[in-house]
């Protein structure tokens, strides 16, 4: 038995397939393939259902695939143990990040930290949070940054900043006058809002006090993208919300539109995130540390009130 034998078990596990396994573990199908049933002439048994379609885990293939994890996992850490050792940070790290995140904070830290860590291959992935709590899971990433708390005991969160919400009122809109906004002030029904997916919403919704009543509005309209939810508003379609860090790149006439809150501002908690089994400890460390240095210089507020971005609940 070999790692590499538990490698590829796994990866069929993953796939349900030995041809699509096998490019993603860049070598042949034959060579999988032979390399997985000596593993099975092995133990003498059978880890994989092959006349099934897809292909199927029996209930032994089920349990060598779990302890095949632990084991590849803890193989793993022997390197990162010498890498950490030899104080060497380089190396593949898979890092997702959520679509309201991605656009303002990845510019911000990217090139500093390539700059600071060339020998680091950056792999970054635009992920949703419910996706990036699987690919975590499973292992298929090794960390990620998105809105917390998450209430998972299995995912470990470093907060890195908090980030108020700004009201984006248009010229018609019964607040535009406000110079600044509570939370009372808000309406469900004329907020328009980010699709469904997206955890800023939760948090909006988590946010109006009125959020379960009825809406009375003649329509109904969620976006993927701040910027078409920012030019619907400018059309007196409704109020929008938006995190603090996208309204920094508004032109001057869309900033007339800005309205902040009283404190405690509602805002988001942004973390770092990995699973709590997670091995590249110093390149979590590393990212977290470049983060901390230029979100620094454009975001520093302490009194808020954090908002959850977990559906159907109201932030503490």
């Amino acid at each position: 038995m070999t790692i590499t034998q538990l490698k590829y078990v796994l990866a069929v596990a993953e796939h349900k397939n030995f041809t699509v396994a096998s490019e993603h573990c860049f070598v042949t199908q034959p060579t999988l393939s032979m390399q997985i049933q000596k593993l099975e002439d092995e133990l003498d048994i059978q880890i994989f259902n092959r006349s099934k379609k897809p292909i199927q885990l029996t209930d032994i293939g089920l349990k060598i695939v779990e302890q095949a994890k632990t084991i590849v996992d803890e193989s793993n850490r022997i390197t990162d143990i010498v890498d950490q050792q030899k104080g060497y940070i380089g190396g593949e790290f898979k890092l997702g990040i959520i679509p309201t995140i991605m656009p303002t904070l990845l510019p911000m830290f990217l090139k500093t930290f390539v700059k600071k860590y060339p020998k680091v291959h950056l792999i970054i992935e635009e992920l949703t949070t419910e996706e990036i709590i699987k690919k975590l899971s499973e292992g298929h990433i090794d960390a990620a940054i998105a809105a917390t708390p998450l209430e998972n005991e299995a995912i470990k969160e470093r907060v890195v900043y908090y980030e108020p919400f700004v009201g984006f009122i248009p010229q018609n809109h019964r607040l535009f006058e406000h110079k600044t906004l509570k939370i009372n002030d808000l309406e469900l029904d004329d907020i328009l809002l980010l699709e469904d997916g997206h955890c800023f919403k939760e948090s909006v919704l988590n946010l109006c006090a009125t959020f379960k009543k009825q809406t009375t509005a003649h329509f109904h309209l969620e976006s993927g993208s701040f910027n078409t939810l920012i030019k619907l508003s400018k059309e007196n379609l409704g109020m929008t919300l938006l995190p603090y860090l996208h309204t920094l790149d508004l032109n001057e006439n869309d900033a007339t539109h800005l309205r902040e809150f009283n404190t405690p501002a509602p805002a988001r908690e942004v973390s770092l995130i990995y699973h709590k089994s997670q091995l590249k400890m110093q390149l979590i460390e590393s990212l977290k540390g470049v983060i901390d240095s230029v979100i620094r210089g454009a975001i520093s507020f302490n009194d808020v009130q954090i908002i959850s971005p977990i559906a159907n609940k109201k932030g503490a």
